[in-house]
């Protein structure tokens, strides 16, 4: 059997680079030890904040992975850990800043190399739109799993049986999404309720497109082969959820340097343990083995999603985010450990 350290080679491959790469950045800027190893620091601070933030990230791509060809397996594994290193944790806040400020690509890259200290400025006046489309995302990604007919493991009974039986009631997510959004927004300053409501409904119609997209693409390739199902539509979905749990990440990693290079690295490094255990979770069936692991995960999503809304108000330490979210999966996990246990011995 193939041993978990095998699983992270790569992963520790990036991880020496990107540390190294940090240290070398750090004495670019410095010139001396003590600023390149306050790099160094940051850096690996920074990727252990992703793989905290990012452990039910990881669960459900293997959810998703499973139902995917062996073809589309590969080209998430390999494209999509492209796109979630270079596209959210390096194009994406560029994107922001060439948005927020009216700049173009170049003189946001020039921004972020000579003045980080506005750069994060203007990222930061961008969370609350951020933050609404985010939450939104997630909360929708949450809901629609345990408000399904065709669930047949419940976890608390109690909450997920009748969360089940009003899967009949059409829109019913859609209604308690909104429901929420509609809370926050009240309770906002005027002058940001308008901004919050459109990214809000950004972040909702985002789902609802990419959910219609995933049908329509499944469709016609399943009328082409029946082998054929779980691939671009799955994809996109995949995509668009990486990017929803990389909001958090991205924003709070501001909070430890306001340098966009050293960000990248550290987060970057996060990602691909991320890869690392979606991979070991898909071929050693471990979401099979532990019944409940899954729906910690989701649990964990629909936390983020709440904390996500209400950081449009308040500052919610990362380390709040993190160890809640690590907390349901295992609690889960233990759970799941505790279920086997029982009906091994019956």
């Amino acid at each position: 059997m193939t041993t978990a350290l095998h699983y992270f080679r790569w992963a520790f491959l990036v991880t020496f680079a990107g540390l190294a790469g940090a240290f070398w950045l750090g004495w670019g800027y410095s010139h001396n030890l003590s600023g390149a190893v306050s790099f160094l620091l940051i850096g690996a601070v920074l990727a252990v904040l992703e793989i905290s933030l990012s452990f039910d990230n990881a669960i459900v791509n293997a959810n998703k992975l499973k139902e995917m060809t062996p073809e589309w397996q590969r080209r998430f594994l390999t494209w999509g850990i492209l796109i979630a290193v270079f596209g959210m944790r390096i194009v994406f806040p560029l994107l922001i800043v060439v948005v927020a400020a009216g700049i173009g690509p170049l003189e946001a890259v020039r921004l972020a190399a000579t003045q980080p200290g506005e750069y994060a400025r203007i990222i930061s006046g961008a969370h609350l739109s951020i933050a609404a489309f985010g939450g939104t995302f997630l909360m929708m990604v949450a809901l629609n799993y345990f408000i399904d007919e065709g669930k047949e493991v419940d976890w608390i009974r109690t909450l997920e049986c009748q969360l089940r039986r009003c899967a009949s009631i059409r829109g019913l997510e859609i209604a308690l999404v909104l429901a929420v959004v509609l809370v926050f927004s009240a309770v906002m300053p005027s002058d940001e309720r308008a901004r919050f409501l459109f990214a809000a409904i950004g972040g909702l119609l985002a789902f609802l497109g990419v959910e219609v997209l995933g049908h329509v693409l499944d469709s016609r390739q399943r009328a082409l082969s029946a082998a054929a199902h779980g691939g671009l539509g799955a994809f996109l979905y995949l995509e668009v959820l990486d990017a929803s749990f990389s909001f958090d990440g991205v924003i709070g990693a501001f909070a430890l340097t306001q340098n966009l290079f050293l960000i990248a690295i550290g987060l970057g490094i996060g990602a691909m343990y991320v890869r690392s255990m979606t991979i070991m979770l898909v071929e050693r069936r471990t979401l099979a083995q532990f019944r409940f692991l899954e729906h910690g995960a989701f649990y964990s999503i629909l936390v983020l999603s709440v904390i996500m809304f209400a950081q449009t108000l308040w500052h919610i330490p990362e380390l709040v985010t993190g160890v809640l979210g690590s907390g349901f999966i295992g609690v889960a996990l233990v759970s799941s450990i505790l279920y086997n246990r029982r009906n091994k011995e019956a």
